[in-house]
């Protein structure tokens, strides 16, 4: 029987508990004062949500609010690790299953329908120019046909128009651009052809870098001829002074509902610019009716001599991404899937007819590969589907661009292509083998600072190597081929036991060969693969998602990325990417202490 004297004991342990829990906020609320005027509220705050500072009278009342957030900050105050600090220890994070599943968005979503009438402009899309003081719009006007015959519309019979200004009721420039339409043919029984509605490219002029302009695009001539006004900010003035605040990097997006976390995770991050490296829409993964698949060769194939694809999806991907690409410059480069072999052997029609390219600007005259310059990087965007080899137009090419780099103007050197020269999940393993045994003793030799692939449906990053060996110098590879398309997680690794591939299987239809042998030096030497995560992959991790660069200065790059299923500013990997120029370069080479023996 409890005595009164029990009862009011027992009554004391929650005032004492309170009291002292009121001593633990005001003895903590010091330190999130102080985060917050380190400006890091603005990291452990959800967006949209209510500054912490507003809430720290809450908290009082409220201390079980208190620990997370302290957490939170703490661990935001924690500083990102360096590649100063030298190789990182390599890490791998396996899938969680119900996270590797992808599903297509239906053409009944609203947001993949057709939403504008007559000539009306849609997929309106910005991206950059050679440099900062052009750029270049373009949209779709017209209806795309599908069907057994189908009759290309006239480009000839609507303009190509783009008003412009500093105010949205002050459009004070006007450019004229170019029209075309491309078809996807399959002279084949029972195959629909397609044609596409007229597709525009306006390249703006003399634009003040680091500005938000305001743009109208269409036919001023035709009824509805014109859009609605947009806007961007053009990229910053080419020097080592300013650099593009958040660049997102994304690969193999595709049209899935991960797709839609994917972007949605990635506007929210506010970029200035978008890198896409490459397999955009997907539109392989269908038929000609618009059957679709899970597998790019396990149901196609077997009643027609030819691949199919569903061209609409390409439209479908153009609409959903438009409230994006009309406002941020977004940069694309070709991958395998859109090679979209038709009739006469064609290849990359729809691809090279869709995006705008600083192609001529930059002196490449080809839709896939190209160099622009932005703050202080200059971007090279490489082809991995086209002729790489040493004798071939891409690298003479690449010799030229790179030669009339100035470090001391654009310090930063960053590359993009598709598939990635280093990989260690069994997907893809070594596939690209040729085109680094021709490429990468070039761009060490320029002093390379970081590279941009996809392909491989996962994340990974690498310590800083050179010909699969870690060297201070060689830049950091970085692959993002996790944006969210329907071919679900890449998963096995061939370091793992009985999944090292095939070596005469690795290299695919249009790799240029075969390149790849069994190692010669190294903890793998006389394998294929080696016995254990490579020393040369810091972290790697099956989970859809994508990455912001942010190049605070001409040494330090701050990499984060960011996974689909965590909150908006959570990050999942992250590392200061620090240049060593006084090490590394000398007069755009390398001392010879580094260089390939």
């Amino acid at each position: 029987m409890r005595t009164q004297d029990a009862d009011s004991a027992a009554a004391a342990v929650p005032k004492r508990a309170a009291s002292g829990e009121r001593h633990a906020v005001d003895t903590i609320l010091p330190i999130i004062y102080l985060l917050c005027s380190l400006r890091i509220c603005k990291l452990i705050s959800p967006p949209n949500s209510t500054p912490v500072t507003t809430t720290l009278p809450i908290m009082r009342r409220r201390p079980a609010l208190l620990l997370p957030l302290l957490l939170a900050a703490m661990a935001a105050a924690e500083p990102a690790p360096s590649t100063l600090s030298g190789p990182s220890r390599p890490v791998t994070v396996s899938l969680l299953e119900e996270r590797g599943h992808a599903v297509d968005l239906p053409d009944t979503d609203p947001r993949v329908q057709r939403r504008v009438n007559g000539w009306s402009p849609e997929q309106i899309a910005v991206a950059p120019s050679a440099s900062p003081t052009s750029a270049w719009v373009s949209w779709v006007t017209g209806e795309y046909q599908i069907g057994d015959a189908v009759k290309p519309l006239n480009p000839a019979t609507i303009n190509s128009v783009v008003r412009y200004g500093l105010a949205a009721d002050a459009l004070t420039h006007t450019a004229t651009g170019v029209a075309m339409v491309y078809s996807q043919l399959y002279p084949f029984e029972g195959l629909l052809n397609y044609t596409s509605g007229i597709i525009h490219h306006v390249r703006l002029h003399g634009l003040e870098p680091a500005t938000k302009y305001y743009y109208q695009c269409g036919d001023p001539a035709a009824a509805g001829g014109m859009s609605a006004v947009n806007a961007f900010r053009t990229l910053p003035a080419v020097g080592p002074a300013s650099y593009p605040a958040r660049i997102a990097v994304v690969g193999d997006l595709g049209l899935t509902y991960n797709t839609t976390s994917t972007v949605d995770h990635m506007v929210s991050n506010d970029p200035d610019m978008v890198l896409l490296v490459g397999d955009v829409s997907y539109a392989n993964m269908y038929l000609t009716n618009g059957t679709g698949a899970d597998c790019y060769s396990c149901a196609f194939g077997k009643n027609t001599p030819i691949h199919e694809t569903y061209q609409p999806r390409w439209d479908y991907w153009g609409r959903y991404m438009e409230p994006v690409t009309s406002r941020v410059p977004m940069a694309v480069v070709e991958g395998n899937h859109e090679i979209e072999q038709q009739a006469g052997n064609k290849t990359f029609a729809a691809y090279s007819a869709r995006f705008a390219f600083p192609s001529e600007e930059s002196g490449s005259g080809s839709p896939f590969y190209y160099s622009f310059d932005a703050g202080g990087i200059h971007f090279v965007m490489l082809a991995a589907y086209a002729d790489y080899s040493k004798s071939g137009e891409q690298y003479r090419w690449l010799e030229k661009d790179l030669a009339k780099v100035n470090r001391s103007v654009t310090p930063w050197l960053i590359a993009g292509w598709h598939a990635p020269w280093y990989t260690t999940y069994k997907a893809h393993y070594r596939e690209v083998e040729c085109m680094r045994v021709a490429m990468e003793d070039l761009l060490y030799s320029h002093g390379l600072d970081i590279v941009f692939t996809g392909h491989v449906h996962a994340y990974e990053r690498s310590n800083r190597v050179y010909n699969y060996t870690l060297d201070p110098c060689g830049p950091v590879h970085i692959s993002v081929g996790d944006g969210g398309n329907r071919e679900k997680m890449a998963v096995g690794h061939a370091d793992e036991p009985g999944r090292c591939p095939d070596p005469k299987k690795t290299p695919g239809k249009f790799m240029g060969g075969f390149c790849a042998f069994n190692f010669t030096s190294g903890p793998a030497k006389g394998k294929f693969c080696w016995d254990r995560q490579p020393e040369y992959s810091a972290y790697r991790e099956s989970s859809f998602g994508h990455g912001i660069l942010q190049v605070k200065n001409d040494t330090h790059a701050l990499w984060q990325w960011h996974r689909n299923q965590d909150v908006y500013n959570s990050v999942g990997d992250e590392i200061f990417i620090v240049r060593e120029p006084h090490r590394c370069l000398c007069n755009s080479s390398r001392p010879a202490h580094h260089r390939r023996p």
